[in-house]
């Protein structure tokens, strides 16, 4: 997808996650002009998913908008290094310590580009900062609930990544002491109660996609999967608005595509969970940029 000729500088963007590969090219403006994306790779090597990388960056080389490119933002599931460029996505089992930026850099495509990282959740609240839900707000959390669960942090009117980059990364966070072991090696993590691929298997469905369309048909195990991640959800707003003092949650990714299955029981259940004086008047709001807050996010951590 490409539109008319721009003027001034323009960012190639990746959105890298365990389910898709997307690439964009965004203006200093902060409007998509072209956009691609494949799967991702699943049980294939490291090098099989930075195939897919320079496939989609490939197809991106073909627009008229490429010659104006120096710079690429690149968001990707974590944990991330951004000092070190490497990456170990929880969803990516190929790419453990994975020196991505470098490996980024040796393609044919980059080797002239200056090449920044992030997380891609870090990338969706840089998005959301700049062009979308959560524009002109100085306390926000961004959430991307997808085949992984990932956030990132706005305090005081800037985008807090951390020492690493990955501060916001409440997938991570425990909300069942007891619960299962997550691949991240803790237990009961957010992202093995809310996740895609997690709403799917207590759904008994085979993705949220069939989970949310068996919800909406009245299946009480769907909705029933459905409530359980928007408790999940809203116990780890509740708690990043007790730590920080966020007043507003935007939540993106696939499963945010769901809609009220996932927002009704998550603003039910965030009533009973953030009830201290400052956490009770928190809100929670869908994304303004969809599905692509992350190339657009990117594309603002390189700008």
């Amino acid at each position: 997808m490409s539109v008319a000729a721009t003027a001034g500088a323009v960012f190639a963007a990746l959105d890298i996650g365990g389910t898709k590969i997307a690439a964009g090219l965004v203006t200093e403006d902060g409007v998509l002009l072209a956009r691609t994306a494949l799967p991702t790779p699943r049980g294939g090597s490291g090098a099989d998913v930075l195939g897919v990388v320079g496939q989609v960056l490939s197809e991106l080389t073909t627009d008229r908008h490429w010659p104006q490119v120096t710079r690429l933002g690149i968001g990707c599931a974590g944990p991330v290094d951004t000092a070190a460029g490497t990456v170990s996505p929880v969803n990516i089992p190929a790419w453990r310590d994975y020196r991505l930026v470098s490996a980024v850099k040796q393609l044919s495509q980059c080797r002239d580009l200056q090449v920044a990282l992030c997380g891609d959740a870090i990338a969706m609240a840089a998005g959301e900062h700049w062009r979308g839900a959560a524009r002109g707000r100085r306390n926000a959390l961004c959430m991307v609930v997808s085949t992984g669960v990932g956030g990132g942090l706005v305090l005081d009117g800037r985008l807090f990544p951390g020492t690493t980059g990955n501060a916001g990364h409440i997938g991570h966070i425990s909300v069942e002491l007891d619960g299962k072991r997550c691949p991240c090696g803790a237990r009961g993590c957010v992202e093995l109660i809310a996740a895609g691929p997690a709403i799917a298997r207590a759904a008994g469905c085979p993705d949220a996609a069939a989970a949310a369309r068996a919800a909406r048909a009245g299946d009480a195990r769907a909705r029933a999967a459905f409530d359980r991640a928007g408790q999940a959800l809203a116990t780890a707003c509740a708690t990043a608005a007790a730590l920080v003092e966020v007043d507003l949650v935007v939540i993106g990714g696939g499963v945010a595509q769901a809609g009220d299955l996932l927002f009704g029981p998550l603003r039910r259940h965030l009533a009973t969970c953030a009830t201290l004086s400052f956490t009770s008047g928190l809100t929670v709001i869908p994304a303004a940029l969809g599905a692509d807050a992350g190339l657009v996010g990117a594309a603002a951590c390189v700008r």
